[in-house]
């Protein structure tokens, strides 16, 4: 299983490689892709600077694509797949139909991975994208339940990978109505669910308040840590008289690490980490926690559960950089489907 994890800028990409990631994930500087936040991600030039890293490395290197191209600006993003294809990149990571269509037939060598955007869930999905543009790997989105991952992988046509470790979505992954009605910009073509210039904090009395384009989210004693702030991990009240609470979705990261055995044995291609735009050090604190659970397991998979209990400094470790210090399996222990 590959160990696939984030890189929001060099000093990521090398802390990445560095702590043991197999491959990495970046964007270009500007919204086609969705953590387009100022400061971060990649120019074309600095993407070649990492291309070249990984070759040193002998390590991949995908570029991330997952926005939908806005029309009369499609050139930006096609121009980007001609960039990976001139720097033979390991992949691009898309969910756009135009451009898979774009790159398949322009660049038939390069490899195409379905983002977790296109949210394809079933056989008869991966059966077209496969057919229709050649995909090698499909993104699953984080709604399945383990039992539906195992039974898609029995039947896949492509790859699959499954996000492992970070933030959740509660929305189609991505396909976010809220972030859309309170900014007026949407996370799939502008790149952010919570773009920088709608956000300000504010200091009144003892408490921070949270807006987002005027409308407030959260309000936070001051010693309370806060996170980036998003319309669906805000706290609201649906009366006068009753404290603001978390209605939609509390801040919680997805830690997966108890099914490796699961997602090993189903057959499962990669395991993602979540992201970009955190820090080089929480980089390098979950890949070095995920690459010695993966290396642990192949090593000895009929003692993992053991070694897993015996280990409670992963856990801890990776509960630190965590939303709101707290994680969960999310939908993959649903048991109903």
């Amino acid at each position: 299983m590959e160990l696939l994890c984030p890189a929001g800028n060099l000093a990521s990409l090398k802390a990445a490689f560095n702590a043991g990631a197999d491959a990495v994930y970046l964007g270009l500087k500007d919204d086609t892709n969705a953590r387009s936040f100022a400061g971060l991600n990649f120019s074309a030039a600095q993407i070649k600077q990492a291309s070249q890293l990984a070759k040193q490395q002998n390590r991949k290197l995908f570029l991330t694509l997952n926005t939908f191209a806005k029309p009369g600006h499609e050139s930006r993003w096609q121009q980007a797949i001609d960039l990976a294809a001139e720097l033979h990149l390991d992949a691009v990571i898309c969910a756009d139909i135009s451009l898979l269509d774009y790159a398949s037939r322009t660049y038939p060598g390069l490899a195409l991975h379905l983002s977790v955007q296109a949210s394809a869930t079933n056989v008869a999905a991966l059966s077209f994208y496969k057919q229709q543009f050649n995909i090698e790997r499909a993104v699953l989105p984080r709604v399945l339940s383990v039992k539906q991952v195992k039974d898609l992988a029995k039947v896949s046509p492509v790859d699959l990978e499954v996000f492992a470790f970070g933030s959740l979505c509660i929305m189609a992954e991505g396909r976010c109505q809220l972030s859309s009605y309170v900014t007026g910009q949407s996370p799939n073509t502008g790149g952010s669910c919570s773009p920088a210039n709608h956000v300000r904090w504010q200091d009144v009395g003892t408490d921070k308040l949270t807006r987002l384009n005027e409308v407030l989210i959260d309000k936070s004693s001051q010693s309370e840590q806060l996170g980036y702030p998003v319309v669906c991990k805000g706290r609201y009240q649906t009366h006068d008289e009753m404290a603001p609470e978390y209605m939609l979705e509390s801040p919680t990261s997805l830690n997966t690490m108890s099914l490796i055995p699961e997602l090993a044995q189903a057959g499962i291609r990669s395991l993602k980490i979540e992201g970009r735009q955190r820090s080089p050090a929480y980089v390098t604190q979950v890949t070095q926690v995920w690459r010695q659970a993966i290396d642990c397991y192949l090593q000895s998979p009929e003692t993992f559960a053991d070694t897993l209990q015996k280990k409670p400094q992963w856990h801890s470790a990776l509960d630190k950089v965590s939303e709101g210090q707290v994680t969960t399996l999310g939908a993959y222990e649903r048991q109903w489907q």
